[in-house]
């Protein structure tokens, strides 16, 4: 009864404190909504920043294999990345595909790709600056992709150069105005090609895997329009594991089999890279600590700031109600009971500041998802987080102003002007 009391009568004195002082109520929540607006919003980016990578990956699997000149990363043990080694690499050819293909014995299924940039018009519309990626038959099993409508290409098709193309759902839309496109021509680069088929729309990746905006044609084809067997244009052999295979087994056979391919001798250093999905993951944990660490910082000064503001309007609030607190005391009403009054008020307003945050949060995120294809999450955990931060703040700053209402003469506190 008498915790309930305590609550009671702290709701109805923070209540009375807001509607008496509302422009300084008003400025001094603000430090605090700001605080866990800055604070939540800082993780909220970031831990859907880390969860659309980590779909990303795991959108691919972790059983895949990206065998191209430059690696992802520093090698293992630096920090620097030494881009003059790697600078005059070979990039990967086709035939080295068919060979690995070939002798592969853990390899499921596996495409040689590059891209390039290229004008894409149909009638009296154009797309500028599209990119055309090439590939061997197999992407549409090996990157999971669905047609929207029509067929992929034919085995024949992708062997022979014909001239069909796949588009993505952005150029149905830019070039047809969402109209069916198959059995229509296009010109890419200058060349006519037949629209046989079009993606379904899939949103952006930070691996590439969205062909939305993508044109789609063989490598064949791909060959007529531009010199990729001179030129650095991406090229990779994107490989995939048999089911149940450990990706060491699978990346030491393929570097074996890249090794011998390029007639490297034993003590000389690989001129390929052997890029895997895991390779990322493993260093998005230190990663995002640190960005973590980061937005703790960057949110706790305005944190702090709003702690302030609360433990300012906590002293004002004892000063005006020093006669009271003589009284209370003078009725019985004991230290710790005055304690907690003011404690309770204090972390009452605090809260009420980080529930306004946490609403001006929710109203961002919305507001970008609206705009912007990557989406934003307030998560449980940060709401949580927001709330508990808020009544530690709210605790720390009303203490020592409740400490000081506690400790009041009770004879003194009555006749104070």
């Amino acid at each position: 009864m008498l915790f309930a009391r305590l609550i009671f009568e702290s709701f109805s004195f923070a209540g009375n404190s807001l509607k008496a002082n509302k422009l300084r109520t008003f400025l001094s929540l603000l430090g605090i909504t700001i605080g866990i607006f800055a604070i939540i919003s800082v993780f909220t980016v970031i831990d859907s920043l880390e969860n659309y990578i980590r779909n990303s990956l795991n959108s691919l699997g972790n059983n895949m294999i990206f065998i191209q000149k430059w690696p992802w990363t520093p090698p293992e043990g630096e920090t620097e990345y030494p881009w003059w080694r790697y600078l005059n690499r070979p990039v990967p050819k086709l035939a080295e595909t068919e060979e690995i293909l070939k002798r592969s014995g853990l390899t499921d299924n596996g495409v040689f790709l590059f891209g390039f940039n290229s004008t894409v018009q149909y009638e009296g519309s154009t797309s500028e600056n599209t990119e055309v990626l090439a590939t061997t038959h197999g992407l549409l099993d090996l990157w999971n992709l669905e047609l929207d409508r029509g067929r992929y290409f034919t085995e024949e098709e992708s062997r022979s150069g014909s001239p069909t193309v796949i588009i993505g759902s952005e150029l149905v839309s830019r070039l047809f105005g969402g109209g069916s496109p198959l059995g229509k021509e296009i010109k890419v680069n200058g060349y006519r090609m037949l629209v046989v088929g079009a993606y379904k729309r899939k949103g952006e990746d930070m691996f590439g895997t969205s062909m939305d905006k993508r044109v789609h044609v063989s490598v064949p084809f791909a060959a007529q329009m531009v010199d990729f067997k001179n030129r650095d244009m991406g090229q990779t052999i994107n490989l995939r594991a048999k089911p149940g295979i450990e990706k060491e087994q699978f990346q030491a056979e393929l570097e074996g089999i890249m090794r011998s391919i390029r007639r490297l001798k034993p003590m000389e250093e690989n001129n390929f890279a052997v890029n895997e999905i895991s390779v990322i993951s493993s260093s998005l944990d230190a990663f995002f600590a640190v960005f973590n660490v980061a937005g703790g910082v960057i949110g706790g000064f305005s944190i702090l700031v709003g702690g302030f503001g609360i433990a300012n309007i906590m002293f004002v609030s004892v000063k005006e109600r020093t006669r009271m607190i003589g009284i209370q005391k003078s009725l019985g009403a004991k230290r710790y009971f005055i304690l907690m009054e003011f404690i309770f008020e204090s972390v009452i307003l605090s809260l009420l500041g980080g529930v306004v945050g946490l609403i001006l949060v929710s109203a961002g995120t919305a507001i970008v998802n609206g705009v912007s294809e990557m989406t934003l999450t307030l998560s449980f955990g940060n709401i949580i987080l927001g709330l508990f931060v808020s009544a530690i703040i709210g605790l720390l700053a009303g203490f020592l102003p409740a400490l000081t209402a506690s400790r009041l003469d009770p004879v003194a506190a009555m006749n104070t002007v």
